[in-house]
């Protein structure tokens, strides 16, 4: 029986749910450094940035450590500013100058000490005035040390100042013991400098979906490769390993000809170092489908989706000896299997394996989705849930391309796909249609 595309969707997402079980492990993770700088290993090593957090890191100081300036201005006791008004302006002397790193001063009641944005606060001191709110409204010129000014100056104030005006208290972005990032937070700019701001340097991290890859077919070349008669260069291996790598997966590639034993050699090999198999190709009706050969036996269902392209798809935990004569324990591996025309097997990696990978990889699992109207009229087969490449005009209406599955230059230019559910047969220019976006 055919089944839906959403119903592949789920099949594809129950299979690969025990790999994010196995993600979450402890025993599994990652010890990185949050800063390529601090990795003292040999070598390029495993980056923090992009990876998932496989353990909470808790605050191992308070964030700010000391109350701080928000402002240049001065620290002053709210106390002392209490009645100042226009007209009847409270006037203090000046006293000692804070800069960002100086140690933290005590205040002498009474005055007003000119501080700088992120200078400590003085003890005794519980509010900033901003410079620009003193009289005269810049500071007065500074002795030879720069910290000091000349005895008898003063500043005054129009206006009081309610305690904790301007001023970072310690703890208020976080406290020492507090959470500071959860498990599972993707680490990107923001993170790495949380991190590096309250001293951790290194962290542990959720390693990576490992994925093998395998397109089939003799007539696949590598591009720059020359071509005899019937050859052609494989352009999956590079597509998809892209897509696989940009959804946070490391990625292992071969490919292998139409000899269903030479694949079952390549796949026994590598198939207990991966957590995933992908194949292209030999997944149809043909007499030469190589990977349902291959992999039907070993527990592989094959089966046609009510989709196009990509209606035929391969799907299931495949059970590998341990070694090629048989010999040993065996190993489990699940296999997403696609068709082998490059649109095909792209729209199949977007449908049913790149939200599930990403999620994985704590990143948005879904394309930017929209409803727009088409340029033009459309026709869709009524039994198939068609994917279209399509771009926007230039009054955001969609042209959507033609269906056939070989069209990978098309595919290349396109921004969006286009939705054509079952069902859906003839549609006019104006009519809406599901459109996902494509050219993040």
């Amino acid at each position: 029986m055919m089944r839906t595309f959403a119903e592949h969707q789920h099949a594809v997402r129950e299979l690969l749910a025990p790999i994010r079980a196995a993600l979450d492990e402890p025993a599994g993770f990652e010890r990185v450094a949050v800063s390529d700088a601090d990795d003292a290993r040999p070598g390029p090593g495993p980056s923090a940035l992009g990876r998932v957090l496989g353990l909470e890191v808790v605050a191992p100081i308070d964030l700010p450590a000391f109350a701080n300036s928000q402002m240049d201005g001065y620290a002053v006791l709210a106390a002392d500013l209490v009645g100042a008004a226009p007209g009847a302006p409270v006037v203090l002397p000046v006293g000692a100058v804070s800069a960002a790193g100086d140690r933290v001063a005590d205040h002498a009641p009474g005055t007003a000490a000119p501080v700088m944005t992120g200078a400590p606060i003085p003890v005794g001191a519980d509010a900033v005035v901003p410079i620009e709110a003193a009289d005269p409204p810049r500071f007065p010129r500074l002795g030879a040390d720069r910290r000091a000014v000349a005895a008898g100056t003063l500043v005054a104030f129009d206006r009081p100042a309610p305690p904790g005006a301007f001023v970072r208290g310690v703890g208020t972005d976080v406290a020492r013991g507090e959470r500071l990032l959860p498990a599972g937070i993707r680490l990107g700019p923001a993170q790495l400098g949380a991190l590096a701001a309250a001293g951790v340097t290194t962290v542990s991290v959720r390693r990576p979906v490992s994925v093998l890859l395998v397109s089939t077919g003799h007539e696949l070349r590598t591009p720059g490769a020359s071509l005899d008669s019937g050859q052609i260069h494989d352009a999956n291996t590079t597509m998809l390993a892209a897509a696989l790598r940009e959804s946070g997966a490391r990625v292992r590639e071969t490919v292998a000809p139409d000899d269903a034993a030479a694949l079952v050699a390549v796949l026994t090999e590598s198939a207990r170092h991966v957590d995933l198999v992908v194949t292209t190709g030999g997944v149809s009706a043909g007499a030469f489908e190589v990977v349902r050969e291959a992999l039907a036996p070993l527990g592989v269902a094959f089966t046609k989706v009510a989709l196009q392209p990509g209606g035929p798809q391969g799907l299931g935990l495949a059970r590998f000896p341990a070694t090629g004569d048989g010999s040993g324990a065996g190993v489990e591996v699940p296999v997403v299997a696609f068709p082998g025309n490059p649109v095909s097997a792209l729209v199949s990696f977007e449908l049913f394996l790149r939200p599930v990978l990403r999620a994985f990889a704590g990143l948005t699992p879904d394309r930017p989705r929209a409803r727009l109207r088409l340029a033009h009229d459309v026709t869709s087969p009524l039994d198939k849930h068609q994917v279209r490449r399509g771009v926007l005009d230039g009054d955001g209406d969609v042209e959507v391309g033609a269906p056939s599955s070989h069209l990978l230059h098309a595919y290349a230019n396109a921004t969006v796909l286009v939705h054509l559910p079952v069902g859906v047969g003839d549609l006019p220019a104006g009519a809406h249609v599901d459109v996902w976006r494509i050219d993040d």
